[in-house]
């Protein structure tokens, strides 16, 4: 097992991190590994905005309810982004753009893109002895996040990203065995697999040291998926011009 594969295995989320920023060599060297991440048809859609103004920050952790969020070494907000294949557009251009910027296929490319960078900007981060935390809850509030950076049409918010030198060592959750997502040759039936990450999920969440609990992840995915989160999110994904056709 080579050294790459060995960081890759070793992930963990980070949310306690020392008062110390990210210099702005390690910044750039995070984001040039963004940019290099593979993109669709070479549209790299997707806007990366770092937040370093503290009331901004402060207004982030409200609505995402983490304290981590504005106490990290850099935050990262990773935004879709079809704006900028519009800028160079007269308004004919535009207008014949819309089918194309307004269907499921790009709302699609643009959330991918910009997935991709955020995994090749963790990697790198990570690489560095830094720590990350992925912060999906900036959608408590997709609304909101939008208007505190004046995002403009065919431009939302997807996920955070905090960034920063680890405070402390959490054990590292235990994934899916690869025969509960990996099949050959089509859609394979994996519920004896999912049977024995239970046993082995319920095991981690009963010894690990903080937040211990009786839980598996099936009866964890079950309670999730039946209380209703974030249902502003479509309509306001459609208002933003992504997802109506």
């Amino acid at each position: 097992m080579n050294e790459m594969i060995e960081n890759l295995l070793s992930h963990r989320s980070i949310r306690k991190f020392k008062s110390k920023q990210l210099n702005q060599q390690q910044i750039e060297a995070i984001i040039h590994s963004a940019l290099h991440a593979s993109t669709s048809s070479y549209m790299m859609a997707y806007s990366i905005i770092g937040v370093t103004d503290e009331n901004k920050k402060e207004q982030l952790a409200e609505i995402t309810g983490q304290t981590y969020v504005k106490h990290n070494g850099h935050f990262l907000l990773f935004c879709a982004d079809l704006n900028r294949v519009t800028v160079k557009a007269v308004s004919d251009e535009y207008e014949n753009m819309l089918d194309n910027l307004e269907n499921s296929e790009h709302f699609l490319v643009s959330a991918i893109d910009a997935a991709l960078a955020a995994q090749n900007a963790a990697i790198a981060a990570e690489s560095m002895g830094l720590g990350i935390c992925y912060i999906g809850s900036i959608r408590n509030n997709i609304a909101a996040v939008d208007e505190l950076f004046h995002l403009p049409k065919h431009v939302i918010p997807l996920f955070g990203m905090a960034i920063g030198y680890p405070a402390h060592h959490p054990e590292s959750k235990p994934r899916l065995p690869i025969d509960a997502v990996y099949f050959e040759n089509g859609y394979q039936d994996h519920e004896n697999a999912l049977d024995r990450f239970d046993e082995r999920i319920g095991k981690y969440y009963a010894k690990r040291s903080e937040n211990n609990r009786k839980d598996t992840w099936t009866d964890q995915m079950k309670r999730r998926f039946q209380k209703t989160i974030r249902m502003d999110v479509t309509d306001h994904v459609k208002n933003k011009g992504f997802n109506k056709k």
